[in-house]
């Protein structure tokens, strides 16, 4: 398969003013289309590994020959997770149902799940991403650094926040925290909700 840049199924200005429309067009068709480029250009001379989803790529990457293993890994996670992180953004909706149970239930109140998300976040060194998973069946706060991907190590993202300068930098420059304040205005919550479901089944 030739992997393509998914469509945001929203416009590039709808999660004003939380994040600006000239970063997300950026973010959207040069960031993510690179990964995607130099991912099927990893892949183009092995017709094994072209016919598998970026998933089961990033799932087995002891698997993946070692002359491009790196560029799986960085460029396949860098789909996946900018892949994930779209339908996760939107503006006005409400932490409510199973997921709202699960994150009291685990971190005591979403106010005490926030600060250890914002603190996962803004205390990771270097590019990266913020994740809340699902883990052996538990809600867990974890990083990963540069495009690593949670499913790698086995775990299913049900939330991410991208922490690399770009997702942030034409409005927030280097001011993370407000950039991850305005983030909690905009997560889809439907989207994350749904996300929580799946991994009940």
């Amino acid at each position: 398969m030739t992997h393509t840049l998914p469509e945001l199924g929203y416009e590039y200005n709808a999660l004003e003013p939380h994040f600006d429309e000239k970063t997300m067009i950026i973010h959207h068709t040069k960031h993510h289309q690179t990964y995607i480029d130099k991912l099927n250009a990893a892949l183009e001379n092995n017709e094994e590994l072209k016919s598998k989803d970026v998933i089961e790529l990033l799932k087995d990457l002891n698997s993946i020959p070692e002359d491009i293993r790196t560029a799986i890994r960085n460029h396949g996670g860098g789909h996946f997770n900018h892949s994930f992180w779209w339908p996760m953004l939107k503006r006005d909706t409400q932490c409510k149902g199973e997921i709202l149970e699960a994150i009291n239930t685990k971190f005591e109140s979403f106010e005490k799940f926030k600060e250890e998300l914002t603190n996962t976040a803004l205390t990771l060194f270097g590019s990266g991403w913020a994740w809340l998973v699902v883990n052996n069946g538990e809600l867990e706060i974890v990083q990963t650094s540069n495009q690593d991907s949670p499913i790698s190590e086995g775990k299913i993202p049900i939330l991410g926040i991208d922490m690399w300068e770009h997702a942030a930098y034409l409005r927030y420059q280097n001011r993370k925290p407000d950039y991850v304040e305005a983030f909690f205005n905009v997560i889809n919550w439907d989207q994350v909700n749904e996300n929580y479901l799946e991994t009940r089944k």
